[in-house]
């Protein structure tokens, strides 16, 4: 089955600077992940940034990125580091010469050193910081910016560090904080808003992670309702003031009656007959579901800032791009309006708190001598965003689809 996408549907791809770029003085430096590796120099692509942007350009018209907080201005209400605005401008330009949108991020998990020392997103107020950030970014970069993302997942970003204690302040269990850094980061998107909004006609979004959380086993199912209120409906209440929804996914986490993950219970999932990646079960359906339940709540358009796999077998990245492209555009043709997918990831990078041996790239990276290789599953996706159009086979990827609820 051939499925067409329209002529000025965007494809393009996704990365974050500090999972790719050499560790700057941020809350992330030094951390031991999960496999081992530490969290310093990542992709380096602050170091090839000539030879990468030759691959963004072959992988669509399109890049969501994020600029360094830490490198570009070194204390509060700083003015920015004028050599690493060079740095910024020069790759920004380079794109826009190439005729490549730019979807930019203004935060993506990592705070400053000197913002974690006042107390971070903790703190009431403190986000006069970051929106100064903000001010100065539109100011230096935005006449180059297409599409913002003010916060990047901010769900994962909060339930990660004061609930699951993985990411930096390392808190686990503290409810009331996460709800006060719910509510401060909601304000500072809302300011954020207008402050773009003076002086730059970009549409602005948010990019919020959605996650399946499915009751198996009593009491999994209240576990699972509990975890969907507070992920997906609680924190998009704080978040609404958008011209357009970003929507990710990558997973859907069964409760047996406790959450099972690749991560932490290691074939466990292939023992219950779970396809899966090397983190999560994989059921790409799910997205179009999520696609469908934002798009009725306001009909604001989408646009997919995540989608990907973590694999290193091109043909399993290859059939994940077919599936999630049959089922967005399945959304699509009942009347939602999808304009665009980044692809997660561009390159390999430092999985936060995991680990550089998780990787999603369709550029593999060799982290030890930064050299950089075109996959299969690259070339594939290039070829897609060029002729917009994709060979699937729809009644295996409905088979796969309906083979549990």
């Amino acid at each position: 089955m051939k499925i067409e996408f329209p002529k000025d549907f965007i494809w393009g791809t996704s990365t974050a600077a500090y999972q790719i770029e050499t560790v700057s003085d941020n809350g992330w430096k030094g951390l031991v992940s999960l496999d081992g590796t530490v969290f310093d120099k990542c992709s380096m692509h602050d170091l090839h940034r000539e030879e990468d942007i030759e691959y963004i350009d072959q992988l669509g018209t399109a890049y969501r990125m994020s600029c360094d907080w830490a490198k570009l201005q070194k204390a509060p209400f700083a003015e920015f580091d004028q050599k690493e605005v060079k740095v910024y401008l020069d790759f920004l330009e380079e794109l826009k010469r190439r005729d490549i949108k730019i979807l930019m991020v203004l935060h993506h998990f990592t705070n400053p050193t000197w913002f974690e020392n006042a107390g971070n997103w903790e703190k009431k107020g403190n986000r006069a910081m970051w929106l100064d950030f903000v001010e100065k970014s539109v100011a230096t970069f935005g006449h180059l910016v297409d599409l913002w993302n003010t916060f990047n997942e901010p769900m994962v970003y909060i339930t990660s560090g004061w609930l699951g204690g993985g990411f930096p302040p390392f808190k686990k269990l503290r409810m009331l904080k996460a709800r006060q850094v719910l509510k401060e980061i909601g304000h500072a998107h809302d300011e954020a808003y207008d402050i773009i909004k003076k002086s730059s006609d970009a549409p602005i979004g948010i990019s919020k992670n959605t996650v399946k959380f499915k009751g198996e086993i009593f009491p999994g199912h209240i576990f699972a309702k509990i975890a969907d209120y507070w992920f997906v409906e609680y924190g998009a209440k704080h978040f609404e003031k958008v011209d357009f929804q970003g929507l990710s996914y990558y997973a859907r986490i069964p409760f047996r009656p406790f959450p099972i993950t690749e991560i932490e219970q290691p074939g466990k999932l292939a023992k219950i007959g779970r396809r899966h990646d090397g983190m999560w079960e994989y059921r790409p359906k799910e997205f179009y579901h999520f696609i469908k339940r934002f798009w009725e709540k306001n009909h604001k358009p989408v646009y997919i800032t995540e989608s990907g796999i973590c694999t290193e077998d091109d043909n399993q990245r290859i059939q994940a791009i077919q599936e999630y492209a049959y089922w967005i555009k399945k959304a699509m043709d009942e009347g939602v309006d999808v304009r665009g997918l980044f692809h997660w990831s561009t390159m390999d990078n430092h999985e936060w708190n995991l680990g550089l041996t998780y990787r999603f790239g369709l550029v593999r990276v060799n982290f030890e001598t930064g050299e950089r290789r075109m996959t299969k599953a690259g070339e594939y996706y290039s070829q897609l965003a060029k002729t917009n159009t994709i060979e699937v086979d729809a009644a295996q990827i409905e088979k796969w689809a309906e083979d549990y609820q």
